[in-house]
Order: structure tokens, then C-alpha cells, then sequence
């Protein structure tokens, strides 16, 4: 009888019986969880922290086309995934828009970015963006972290026209990394994200260094605010016979709006060009943009209303296109942003059928689609509201200007719209999929 048992164990050893593995979908050996732990290479889900999304949002990068990024933090210092299933889902004022749906790798011990680009959502604005995260079913240990790839030599040029970021991106491992996702992220002054692109490397060395640009299809000048951005600035200044209405000697208004034009020009960063327009029944380039803040200033010091003008008209549209002419002349600096500064003391008029405050605001309009920002600030206590706010690019950029002080006030205002106090950050971060341990 013990001799037909041992056959029979005989038997079933031989033919049937499979030692533990990490493969087979069964808790035994040494494992802690099914197929996790003790010689596996794989992690026990419940020895790892489940991701948490940080922060989503969507750049509108062209008319009616978006690219999103969101951040995750992994805050297991070793334990990565290399399938982490995630889903954007766009709205509009409440209302889903659009979703996309995707597979990233999740590095360990920081913060990661994942982006998707071309969202054309449905003819819609997106107003907010969310990402959800599925848990993943497999973390594995990973050879390396964040600290792998650095960064250096950080340029981004041509803001205004043709955007591209160039970066020199270092592989600092002992061995190459594949298919390499890297995401550039553009944050303002206050840590908020402004805008996002991303490229792939394909092969990358170990112990070396790579060349890689970002690019974005438009202008993001007016995204980007950073003071170390240069800005192209126009001064439209009214110089129509209404601007002395105050008083002729010295005429005033125009002489506090020359004291105060001259201010902002000083204000102006080394980098930054400004021009000047002035206008009332014709519109002249008075100084062609320059780098010549003091020559600038001193030629608005001694700007006067030409006798012709003094029973002429105010030809608002004639400035506004004079400016957009100039803004993208040869004296324009393509890696600055644009803008342009009026001052004026009433609504424009024309002789004849012509309707000047339409054909203002149709100049307006082009100016601001140019990628112009339009600043627009009413001299004294009878200015139409209405009118400035249709000049202005935002309606934080129509300013009311009943005196003086108010004007000193404003042109402050706008010399800090222009750019912000704190510097742009610009974060690079890449991620691989061959960080990962082999599996057992």
C-alpha cells in the first residue's frame, strides 16, 4: 500500500505539481499578496501610497485648440508603475466637452506631469479640466527617479512669433533610457501654469546630453508676462484741439498726459522698445519703436496740438492701424510682446457719413487679433466708458482717468500688466519607461 502512494506522489511531482511562482495567479511561497512581495519583484498594493492628481488645466495654443497637462505626485520613494491609466475630461461653463483617455509611466518619490495635446473640444471653450486617475494593478521598484534627467541651458525665444523653447536635457544614469516623454511647463509669477508642450527622444545614452526643443503653433507672449520677456510698447497719445479745452497755457489736459506718458517711459525695462503715436485729424509716427527710453521721453516732452488741429477731428482708427503697422515693422523685436498705450480725451470724429467710433473699434479689433494687447485710458470725467471698453483687449485694460493723480495711477497699472514682478518658471521634466526592475 505505501509503495502505490509513493507512486502515486511520484506521479503527481512529476506530472502535475508546480513549484510557487510569481506568475501564476495564486498567494503562496513567500508572497504577501498574490504574485507581490517576498521574491517577487513586484510590490504589495498595500505596501504603496495610490497616486494623487495635483493640479489639471487646458492652454488654449490656437483658435479652438487646446493642450492639457496635469501633475501626479508618487510619493513612494522606490515603488514606480509603468501603466498608470488615466482620463482628461474637458468642460464648458459645467457642461463635458470633450475626454481623452490614456497610459502613462509614473516614476517614483515626486511630482510628474502627463499631457495631452490636439483637444479640439466640440467648437467649445474650456473653462475647467479634470483628470482621474485607475488604480494600477502592478508597482515595481525603479533604478531611478526624477533626479535622472536634468536640465540646463534653459532659452525660450520668440515669443511672439513662432514660440520654441530650447533646452539641454541630460541623461545622468549608467544606463540608456528609451522612449523618453519629456513636458515643458510654463508657470507665472504666482506658480500657476500658463501654458505646455512636449517632444520625445527616442534613444538616449547613458551619461549624456541631448538638444531638444518645444514649440507651440501661435504667440504665447501674451501668456508668458514674465519681465525677463521683452515688451514692444506704442504710445497713442490725443493731440486734437480738445486737449488744451482746460486751459491754453499751459494746455491742459495735454500737459499732465506728456508729464505722465513721460513717466511710464521711464518705467519701460532696459529690453523694452517704445514708439509714439500721435493723432487727431491725421495720425503720425512721431518716434518709430527704439530703444531710447530717455530720447523718447524728452521727444514727449515737447509735443504740441498743431494750430490745424485745433477745430479738426480725432482720428482714434488712424492711430490704432498706424501702431499695428509699426508693431510688426522691421524695428519690432520678434521675442517680444506687443502692445499698445491710448490716451485719449474723448470719442474719435470724421469729417463726413464716415462713423468714426465703429472704424475705431474695427482697428481695435484687428490690433488685438494681431496679438497686440490694447490699452485704452480716458482723459477726464465726460469719457464715453463704453467705448474704451470695446478698444481694450480686456476689460481690465479700460481705465477711466478724471485727473492727474488718477493718470499716474493708471499708466502704473498698466506698466505692471505688462509684465510681472516675479520671474516665469519654466519646469522640464522627462520620464521613461526603462527605469523598471525586470520582472520574476
Amino acid at each position: 500500500m505505501l509503495s502505490w502512494t509513493l507512486v502515486g506522489m511520484l506521479v503527481y511531482v512529476t506530472q502535475f505539481y508546480q513549484a510557487p511562482n510569481c506568475f501564476d495567479g495564486r498567494l503562496n511561497g513567500s508572497e504577501i499578496e498574490i504574485d507581490a512581495g517576498g521574491t517577487c519583484v513586484r510590490i504589495p498594493l498595500s505596501q504603496v501610497q495610490p497616486p494623487e492628481v495635483v493640479w489639471a488645466d487646458s492652454f488654449e495654443i490656437a483658435p479652438g485648440q487646446y493642450n492639457a497637462v496635469a501633475y501626479i505626485e508618487n510619493r513612494n520613494t522606490t515603488a514606480a508603475t509603468p501603466e498608470l491609466a488615466y482620463t482628461f475630461t474637458f468642460f464648458h461653463d459645467g457642461q463635458v466637452v470633450g475626454e481623452r483617455t490614456g497610459v502613462t509611466v509614473l516614476p517614483p518619490n515626486s511630482s510628474y506631469p502627463v499631457f495631452e495635446g490636439r483637444i479640439f473640444p466640440e467648437g467649445q471653450t474650456i473653462s475647467d479640466t479634470t483628470l482621474t486617475l485607475t488604480p494600477a494593478t502592478m508597482w515595481l521598484p525603479a533604478t531611478n527617479d526624477s533626479r535622472q534627467f536634468r536640465t540646463s541651458d534653459i532659452d525660450l525665444q520668440n515669443v511672439d512669433d513662432r514660440p520654441r523653447l530650447a533646452v539641454t536635457l541630460e541623461n545622468t544614469a549608467l544606463l540608456p533610457a528609451n522612449d523618453v516623454e519629456v513636458v515643458a511647463t510654463i508657470f507665472n509669477d504666482l506658480g500657476q501654469a500658463v501654458t505646455a508642450s512636449e517632444t520625445f527622444i527616442s534613444s538616449f545614452p547613458a551619461r549624456s546630453s541631448q538638444d531638444i526643443q518645444f514649440t507651440w503653433p501661435q504667440s504665447i507672449a501674451k501668456t508668458v508676462r514674465s519681465c525677463s520677456i521683452p515688451t514692444d510698447v506704442v504710445l497713442g497719445i490725443d493731440v486734437s484741439g480738445s486737449m488744451n479745452n482746460d486751459s491754453e497755457n499751459p494746455p491742459q489736459p495735454l500737459t499732465d498726459a506728456l508729464t505722465a506718458a513721460q513717466a511710464f517711459i521711464g518705467t519701460l525695462n532696459e529690453l523694452d522698445q517704445v514708439g509714439v503715436v500721435t493723432f487727431a485729424t491725421a495720425a503720425t509716427l512721431t518716434q518709430p519703436l527704439t530703444a531710447g527710453h530717455a530720447a523718447a521721453a524728452q521727444l514727449v516732452s515737447a509735443l504740441s496740438i498743431a494750430p490745424a488741429d485745433e477745430t479738426g477731428f480725432t482720428n482714434t482708427s488712424a492711430a490704432l492701424a498706424l501702431a499695428a503697422t509699426e508693431l510688426r515693422s522691421d524695428r519690432a523685436n520678434n521675442n517680444a510682446r506687443r502692445a499698445f498705450v491710448l490716451l485719449t480725451d474723448g470719442l474719435p470724429t470724421a469729417q463726413g457719413d464716415t462713423d468714426a467710433v465703429a472704424a475705431a473699434i474695427a482697428s481695435a479689433q484687428a490690433l488685438v487679433a494681431s496679438g497686440a494687447d490694447v490699452y485704452a485710458i480716458g482723459l477726464g470725467e465726460n469719457v464715453d466708458q463704453a467705448f474704451l471698453a470695446a478698444l481694450a483687449s480686456d476689460p481690465a485694460y479700460a481705465y477711466l482717468a478724471p485727473t492727474r493723480t488718477d493718470l499716474d495711477e493708471i499708466y502704473a497699472q498698466v506698466t505692471a500688466s505688462l509684465c510681472e514682478v516675479g520671474p516665469t518658471k519654466i519646469e522640464v521634466i522627462a520620464k521613461t519607461k526603462t527605469n523598471f526592475a525586470p520582472l520574476r
